[in-house]
């Protein structure tokens, strides 16, 4: 540390009252410097968040006007009288809609079923990147009214750091089937139209 303090003190000692002026301002300046340039930092983070959360709030707005329109209470029991125990392709669903959005839809990932109440439940995960505002918008609007029986069961968004008019996302669909006769039933029913037929 004394080597240190000798080498700084004989550089003083070295240099001319106007160097040592410039030194002096240098060493007031810099702080200052990094401070405005952290605050200038910050604020641009800072815009940037908040830019990425308008984004999301439209995407949101978009999604929950969607199925203010496309799922009304009214029509709860006419999709469940219309609703078969084979569920929906939503691999073939989603890559129409990706295509409808003029966007590729690179693969999905299946979740196991859920089955509760006599209801089953298939979904699958995705993830899109590079999405505009206006791809997302008309791939959510034709995943939410292509079909009664599909709907965005999750969705996250994040601003695409290489392009800030891009959005990455990451969503779940999911579609709703009646959960089908026991086995035994099914062949019950089968032995008596043979019969018939017989």
């Amino acid at each position: 540390m004394s080597a240190i303090t000798e080498r700084a003190r004989d550089f003083w000692d070295r240099i001319s009252p106007r160097e040592r002026r410039l030194v002096v301002i240098g060493a007031i300046a810099a702080p200052i410097v990094l401070a405005i340039w952290l605050g200038l930092a910050i604020h641009d983070g800072l815009d940037a968040m908040e830019h990425q959360n308008d984004r999301a709030r439209k995407a949101l707005d978009v999604l929950v006007d969607l199925r203010a329109r496309g799922q009304t209470h009214e029509q709860v029991d006419d999709v469940v009288q219309t609703m078969g125990t084979e569920p929906l392709s939503l691999d073939t669903y989603l890559d129409k809609a990706a295509q409808k959005a003029k966007f590729p839809l690179k693969s999905t990932t299946p979740h196991p079923p859920q089955t509760r109440n006599g209801f089953v439940t298939n979904s699958v995960s995705a993830s899109l990147d590079n999405l505009t505002i206006t791809q997302l918008k008309d791939f959510l609007m034709e995943v939410e009214t292509g079909s009664r029986v599909v709907a965005v069961t999750r969705l996250e968004l994040r601003r695409d750091f290489r392009d800030k008019d891009k959005i990455d996302v990451t969503i779940e669909v999911s579609t709703y089937s009646k959960e089908p006769p026991p086995k035994g039933e099914a062949t019950g029913s089968g032995g008596a139209t043979d019969k018939k037929g017989g």
